[in-house]
This record gives C-alpha cells, structure tokens and sequence, in this order.
C-alpha cells in the first residue's frame, strides 16, 4: 500500500502515542487496581480463617470451663483429678483454678490452694462475669507469655474458673503464612499483645508498620492484628512493564489503524483537492536537429510531511485503487493551467507527451476527458502523444476502436518503456502505434559488455520495418547520445540533455538554455531560438 512507503506524518504518529499512553496508564490503572482487591481479599480471608480458629477454639474451652463451675462446691481433694484431666486434655491450657469467695481453692497444677487471686493475677477482674489479661508470664512458667480467662459462675457472684493458657500462635500461623505478603499476626487487646514478632508481650498498635486487620473474637475481649509486607518490588515492576508494553502495543495499533487500515485512496484524493501534486517537463530532443521538439509530461507528488513521493510508488497504488483516472484527470489539468506558459516557450507543433494507463484506456469517460483535455489547450499548437504503459494488459478489441479514433482525431500514440512489460511484442503486433519509447534499462546498457547491445540493434531494426519513430529515454551520457545518433534513433530523452524541469525552469531554459541544457558536441536549444 501507498502508506507503506513514506510517513504518513506526525499528526497520526503523535495521536497513537498519545493514545499509547492513555491507554498504558488505563491498563496500569487497572492491573494495579486488580493486584490491590486480590491483596485486600487475601487479608479478608485471613482473618476470617483465623477469627473463625480462634472463635471455636474459645468456644471450645468455655464448654470445658462450664463444665468444670459446679466443681467448685466440692473440696479440692475430691475434684483435683477431674480437673488435672480436663487440664491436660484441653489444647493450650497450662492450668485450670477453680475460684470460691475471691480466693483461688484448688488448681490442676498444685491441688489445693487459699490464695486471693487478685494477688496471683492482679490484672483480673473477679467481678466481672468475663475478663481477660495477657500476662508476660505465670508464677509456675515467668518467661513465657500467657492469657489469664476469668469466667464466672452464673449461679454464684463470688464463684467461677480461672484458666491459664499458653500464648501459642504456632497454628495460627500455618494458613497465612502461605502467602508471600503476609508479615506477622498479634493477639491481645489495648496495649498489650503477644505476637509472632516477639517473644516479649508487644503494643500492637505501636510496632513499626500498622495492622492491616484488625477483628474481635465473640465472647472474649480479644482481638486479632494482622500485619503484612510493604508491597512487593516484583508487583510495581510488572505493573511498569504491563504498563509500557500496553503503551508500545497500543501505540502501533492505533498507529496501523489511523494509517494503514483507513481507507486506501484517502490520502491521494486528499493530495488532488490540497493541490499537492505538480508538473514537470522533460525535454525531448530531436537527434537531426539537437533541438527541443516537445516535451514530455510528469506528475510530482510533494506531500507535506513526507516530502517527495516516487512516481512508480503512487502511480501504481493508483492503478491498484482504481484512482488512476482522477489521478491522470488532474494532470490534464495542471497542464491546462500551464500550457499558456507552455505556448510561450515551445514552437507550434512541439510534442507533449503525456502517460496514459490501460485502466483509464478502458474507462468509459475516456474519449470524453480527452476531448475535454484537447479543447482546452490552445488550439493547433500542440502534437498531443498519448504514451500506454505495459503494466497491464490492454483489451484488444476495445483498445483497437479506441486507437483508431485518437488517430482519426489527430493524435499519436507510443508505446512506453517498451521491453520492460510483459507484452511488448504483443502490443506491436496487435496495435498501430507511431512511437516506440525505448526503456532506460537498454540505455544503460550501451558501452558495456552486455547482451544488450545486440538485444538493442534488434530493436531498432524492428521499429525501423514497422516505420515507427523511436525514442530514447533515459540518456545519460554523451557516449549513449553518440551510440544511438549512429544508429538512427529520432530522439533523446534523459538527463544528458535534462531533468525533468517544473515550469518555472523550463521557462528560464528557454531564455538561457545553455545553463539547462548540455551535449558533448552541439549546443541543444528550444527551436526559434
């Protein structure tokens, strides 16, 4: 496609990447945003597994410790056994002491006992009907943390059971610890906490990062803190990377979309109604005279932001797009608009030569257009040569009718940069033309140790039985011009004798030829100068 030989310029490059980003930022927006919900999910679900640990691990041991309240009306030597075996069999209790009138009577541990327990664990409150105290240690254990639970006696205000737990967060720890983020977890309430930080009782609010969870557990004055790592590295580094791929991604998709997958012969009709395109003449010399005899005909494209255009490269996806005859209807028009000028600087008679594609050959609006075209120009003063490219093949049937009428109308036809189509023979035989252009490629070739030489004496021979005027383009040097003079080529074309000139330079040719025109042997004018 035609987009896909220059830049289509910096307004569609500079939206794609404007859209790139937004799209980058969108993209890392919400990946951030997914990872965070799955982050706070994680949490959720940790605490709600530990919560619900905990809940039935507290509810497990209140069943223990209702059971064991009516114990306390019998003396302890009856129940010392009872109580050292509901102790031992109930998961993290160090001990349980059975309370009457404020004073702890018999323990699992030490069997009987009249010590106040306001002494033993001064941070419990008897009188309330549930209280608990996490301890740095118990007289029987002092350097490991514990969790006093008072219960009391429903029945009886100054009656109840105190247990002592061991601060085991070992099970706790088996189902967060699965995941990477988590840090820790605390137990306890207020300012004092056991932790998995510390084997020393901790201030859960105060440690260097804050929970990101905090619960209470139903029945008891706990509560459960749950912490967790900074957020990883790893994480920020793939949003980064997700982000600026999506931005790379995106970028050149919308790029491929405002450009190549738009609609393919925009940009050339654009071209024609900006009035990008432009003339330019080559000077066609005739080898008897070594003076201009016409010119030929050629569109330039000068697109804004990518500069110049290669003819064969929007001629082509022209024809591929069905737009060669806008596109040759416009030239007839830029040279309307020039040939005033055209009148000034070339002789009545001179040649202009102008590219005809098979597409617009077999238009239906053909004969109209050059009816048109030749009505415009002034009248009598030019030789119109219509020059059929071989890039496809033309209709004979349709193509012979149309031959016959451009001579019947006064005009000639060449065949163009004959040799290099699929159908050159072909065409000679089938059709009348006047020209034979001969194609650059057999220039070029003359001085050098090739086939061609032959391949071009061929050629030559055959134009000259068929009583065609042949036409060199693409002469270059002096050595060329000489070569084909010899051999009775009627013209010349190339830069040895001009480039293609706009008409502002063509003008200024015509009055100083010298400075545009050179040969090897003669100097090479516009006739009547």
């Amino acid at each position: 496609m035609l987009t896909h030989n220059f830049s289509t310029g910096r307004k569609p490059a500079l939206i794609s990447v404007l859209s790139g980003l937004l799209i980058g930022l969108l993209v890392g927006c919400t990946h951030f945003a997914v990872i965070y919900h799955e982050r706070e999910t994680r949490f959720d679900n940790i605490t709600r597994h530990l919560q619900y640990y905990l809940n039935n691990a507290f509810s497990e041991l209140r069943t223990t410790i209702d059971s064991l309240q009516p114990l306390a009306e019998y003396p302890c030597a009856d129940i010392a056994s009872e109580l050292t075996t509901r102790a031992a069999f109930t998961l993290n209790v160090r001990a349980f002491l059975l309370v009457d009138r404020g004073r702890a009577v018999c323990s699992s541990a030490t069997g009987p006992m009249t010590t106040p327990l306001n002494q033993l664990v001064p941070e419990i409150d008897v009188r309330k009907p549930i209280d608990i105290a996490v301890l740095a240690g118990t007289p029987m254990m002092p350097d490991k943390t514990a969790i006093a639970l008072w219960v009391r006696d429903p029945r009886q205000q100054d009656r109840g059971v105190f247990a002592s737990l061991n601060a085991n967060l070992t099970p706790l720890l088996l189902y967060p610890s699965r995941h990477d983020d988590f840090s820790g977890i605390a137990l306890g309430f207020d300012n004092r906490a056991i932790s998995s930080f510390s084997h020393q009782l901790v201030n859960p609010l105060q440690l260097a990062q804050p929970p990101v969870r905090q619960v209470k557990l139903n029945g008891v004055p706990l509560e459960v803190y749950l912490y967790a790592s900074a957020w990883p590295k790893e994480n920020l580094q793939f949003t980064l990377l997700l982000a600026l791929m999506s931005v790379f991604i995106s970028s050149v998709l919308c790029f491929y979309i405002m450009t190549l997958r738009r609609h393919p012969g925009k940009e050339l009709l654009a071209a024609i109604k900006h009035n990008q395109f432009y003339v330019v003449y080559q000077p066609v010399v005739d080898t008897r005279t070594m003076e201009i005899a016409g010119v030929e005909a050629l569109m330039r494209w000068k697109h804004p932001d990518a500069g110049e255009i290669p003819p064969d490269v929007f001629i082509h996806f022209a024809e591929t797009q069905n737009l060669i005859v806008p596109l040759t209807q416009h030239l007839f028009n830029l040279i309307i608009h020039d040939a005033p000028t055209l009148q000034k600087v070339l002789p009545a008679g001179s040649k202009l030569g102008v590219n005809i594609a098979p597409g617009h050959l077999h238009a239906d609006g053909f004969r109209q257009d050059i009816r048109s075209f030749v009505d415009a120009l002034p009248a009598a003063h030019f030789q119109l040569v219509l020059e059929m490219t071989e890039r496809d093949m033309l209709n004979e049937k349709v193509a012979t009718q149309l031959f016959d009428w451009l001579h019947e109308e006064g005009h000639l036809i060449a065949i163009d940069d004959f040799g290099t189509g699929h159908s050159a023979l072909i065409y000679l035989e089938r059709f009348r033309f006047d020209y034979l252009k001969i194609d650059r490629g057999f220039i070029a070739a003359i001085g050098t140790e090739t086939v061609t030489s032959p391949v071009m004496d061929a050629v030559l021979l055959l134009a000259k039985r068929m009583d065609l005027t042949t036409v060199a383009e693409g002469v270059e040097t002096a050595e060329q011009a000489d070569w084909l003079c010899e051999r009775g080529v009627n013209y010349l074309q190339g830069y040895w004798i001009s480039r293609p000139l706009p008409l502002k330079q063509l003008v200024a040719a015509h009055d100083e030829p010298a400075k545009y025109f050179r040969s090897s042997q003669t100097s090479i004018t516009i006739q009547g100068q």
